[in-house]
Order: structure tokens, then C-alpha cells, then sequence
């Protein structure tokens, strides 16, 4: 009996327990206030004080973006002014050697062996030059025997042949030049054409002449 009597204490003792909690949580709830609406000044307010902070964004964006392009002028000028410099470093110890060729003495005596050396000195040269060229993507064109192609070449005068095809490139006057796979000069070169052929032109007879009867009166 004392058992029965304790349990149903305490089941009352934690309902009563409960309600006070439910009563706690409740006066909790009721005490929180609504939030608050801001006002049209207030909302006037912010919405100034974040165009003026977009504002002041765009300012600084503005003057870094007018920054950047004149520090992308100035590299641009500089890459101008210096972008052959490679290519001219290249090119000053061919010029070098041309001017050792032209000041080199020649005697009235050996003018036949001067010549020759000059002529080999030339050649090395030219040979030097045409290295440095290769070095940047520039590349001669091989014209003779091709077909002719306006693309490329550029005819300045016309050959008959039979040997040859028409419009054959027989000749070359001034080399044709490419630049990383794009035309930088165009080759100046003749070009083949088909003989002309001569027409015969039969002299009719004087059998094969119409007869005109003309009477006399």
C-alpha cells in the first residue's frame, strides 16, 4: 500500500511539474516583443549610407581599372620600342663582318684573290643572315618549276614554252618570303605561257570562186 501511495505522489508531483513548465515557457513567449518596423527615416537613412558605400566601391574600381590601363600603355610603348631587340642583336654581327669586308685593303697585285675572299666572306655572311632570319619564323619560298599561284607570286613578265606547263614559273628576279606559315613578301618571278599557234589561211581558187554571168547589152 506504502508503494502505491509513492508512485501515484510522484506521477502527480511530475504532471505539476510539467504544467509549471509549460507555464514557464509560455510567460517567455508573451514577454518577447514583436521586432520593431524601421521607419521611413531610418530605411531613408540606410538605403543613403549603402549608395554611399556603392558609391565609394565604384570609385575605387574606377580609378584601378584607370590605373591599369596606363600601366598597359606604358608596357605597350616599351614592347614596341624594344620588341626587335632580339632580331637586332642578331643581325649587328653580320653587319659587323660586311663592314671588315668593305675596309679590308686590296692590293693592285692580288685583286683576283681579294675578290675571291671577298666573295666567300659575302657568301658566310649572307649564309649568317639567312640563320638569324630562321631563328624568328622567316623562311624563303622555293618558286622554280611550281605552278604559279597569285597568292604568292607575283608575275612580271610571260615566257613562251613547250616544255613547261602553263603558267609554269621559269624565272625568279627577287625571292619570296614567309613569316610563321603567313606571306611577308610575295616572290616577283616569270611565268610560262603556250606558244602561239599560226593559223594558215587557205587562198580560195579561182574554181572554188562563185561565176557571175554578166550580160552586155
Amino acid at each position: 500500500m506504502i508503494d502505491t501511495d509513492k508512485e501515484a505522489v510522484s506521477g502527480e508531483s511530475s504532471e505539476t511539474d510539467v504544467a509549471k513548465n509549460l507555464d514557464g515557457d509560455a510567460s517567455k513567449q508573451a514577454k518577447k516583443k514583436p521586432p520593431r518596423k524601421k521607419t521611413l527615416k531610418e530605411r531613408l537613412k540606410a538605403a543613403e549610407a549603402k549608395a554611399e558605400e556603392d558609391y565609394n566601391r565604384l570609385l575605387r574600381v574606377t580609378a584601378d581599372f584607370e590605373n591599369y590601363k596606363k600601366r598597359m600603355e606604358r608596357e605597350m610603348n616599351d614592347f614596341r620600342k624594344f620588341a626587335n631587340e632580339a632580331l637586332i642583336k642578331e643581325i649587328l654581327p653580320i653587319v659587323d663582318n660586311l663592314e671588315r669586308a668593305v675596309t679590308t685593303p686590296c692590293d693592285e697585285n692580288s685583286e683576283e684573290q681579294a675578290f675571291h675572299g671577298m666573295h666567300q666572306g659575302v657568301e658566310m655572311t649572307l649564309k649568317g643572315l639567312m640563320d638569324s632570319l630562321r631563328k624568328f619564323g622567316v623562311t624563303q619560298m622555293e618558286t622554280l618549276e611550281k605552278p604559279f599561284d597569285p597568292n604568292f607570286h607575283q608575275a612580271i613578265s610571260q615566257v613562251e614554252s613547250g616544255q613547261h606547263p602553263e603558267n609554269t614559273i621559269l624565272k625568279e628576279f627577287q625571292k619570296g618570303y614567309m613569316l610563321g606559315g603567313r606571306l611577308l613578301r610575295p616572290a616577283m618571278v616569270t611565268i610560262s605561257k603556250k606558244p602561239d599557234t599560226k593559223v594558215e589561211v587557205k587562198s580560195k581558187s579561182s574554181e572554188d570562186e562563185p561565176k557571175t554571168n554578166i550580160t552586155i547589152q
